[in-house]
Formats: structure tokens, sequence, C-alpha cells
């Protein structure tokens, strides 16, 4: 059911202006914009100092697991930072044109088939989880903020602030996140497809 798995991000090299250096521009200056320097940053965070660096400077892209802390720190969730990382808006999203965000470390494929856009209140993700694979994150980058999870194939145990839901294909999960998510791909042979709607409150 799902699409083979696209390749992950272009090196930086091969990605000069591309999905990569306008992420590292961004993360550069939503540091700059709330005043910290890389030092406050990784404290803030808990990534190391030339982790964020590299990051800054297109070396290297964040894992999920990174950009969940780094999200956390500014009080963003994943998908509005990557809103800001891709140019303009339009009423018509062609699949093509729908930003997608692989892991390397995990597989974890993450494509934005509704972004987040002014005066939208949702933005709706496609996210394919390898067989065996588990991504977490710390806790909510936006308090409050409302997740419908609907698993289209393969089973997925999704644990939200320490309760674990263990779901098959054509489960759907609701939840207001304040806490921690832990999310694993219970299939040894077949990935987890879901799509997930946020709502930010």
């Amino acid at each position: 059911m799902a699409d083979p798995l696209p390749q992950t991000l272009p090196t930086p090299a091969d990605d000069a202006g591309g999905l990569t250096a306008r992420l590292a521009r961004r993360l550069a200056s939503l540091r700059a914009e709330a005043g910290l320097t890389l030092d406050q940053l990784a404290e803030r965070s808990g990534i190391s100092r030339a982790a964020l660096s590299r990051f800054e400077k297109a070396e290297t892209s964040p894992t999920a697991e990174v950009l969940g802390k780094l999200c956390i720190a500014y009080g963003l969730s994943m998908s509005r930072l990557m809103a800001m990382v891709e140019e303009g808006f339009t009423a018509y999203v062609p699949a093509a044109d729908q930003p997608e965000w692989v892991d390397e470390a995990t597989g974890f494929t993450r494509r934005v088939v509704s972004p987040a856009a002014s005066g939208l209140a949702a933005e709706v993700l496609q996210c394919t989880l390898q067989p065996g694979a588990e991504i977490s994150y710390d806790a909510s980058p936006v308090p409050g903020l409302e997740h419908h999870l609907h698993l289209l194939a393969g089973k997925l145990r999704v644990e939200v602030e320490g309760v674990p839901h263990e779901m098959a294909a054509g489960d759907t999960l609701r939840y207001r996140l304040e806490g921690a998510t832990r999310f694993t791909a219970l299939s040894k042979k077949k990935p987890a497809l879901y799509v997930l709607v946020l709502v930010t409150p």
C-alpha cells in the first residue's frame, strides 16, 4: 500500500538552496530571533553546541528526535517549523509539491500532505515508520496540541505520556498532547503507515 521509501535528504553539497539549506537558515534565524547563543540553546534543548552549529551550517541534517527537541525549545510544532522552511502558500497541493523529510537514522518518513499555513488551524501528515523502528519525543512543542492519528497499514504502538496504545490498520487514536510520546512499528516485515492530523489550540 505504501510507496517505496524515498531517498533521504540530499547532502548539503547537492542541496544548495534546497530543503537542507533552507532548514539550516531557518534554524539559525530562529535562534537569532530568540536572542540565544549556541551555548544557551544547547542548554535549553539538550543538544550539543557542536551539533547545533553543524545544523545551522547545513553540514548535517537533524534527526526527527533532535528536531523535536528544537521545536520544544522554540515552542513550535515540527510541521510549523517545516512550513516556515517551505516557500509560499497555495490552496492546491499536488503530490509532487508536498514536502517530505526523512530521518536517516531510522528511515522515518514524514510527508506534509497539507502544510501548515497562516489562517489554517490544522495540518495533515503522512508518516511511514520502518519495521521495528522507534521514535520518541520528550514533550509536546505546543502544550495541548490536538492529534488525530489514523493507522493505514502495519502495526503501531503509540505511548502517550506513558500510556501505551497498540494499533492495527484501521484504528484511530485521538489525544491532546502535553508530555512525551513514543512511536514503535511493531511488525517485523511491514512499515507502519499512518496519517496524522494536528490542530493547533
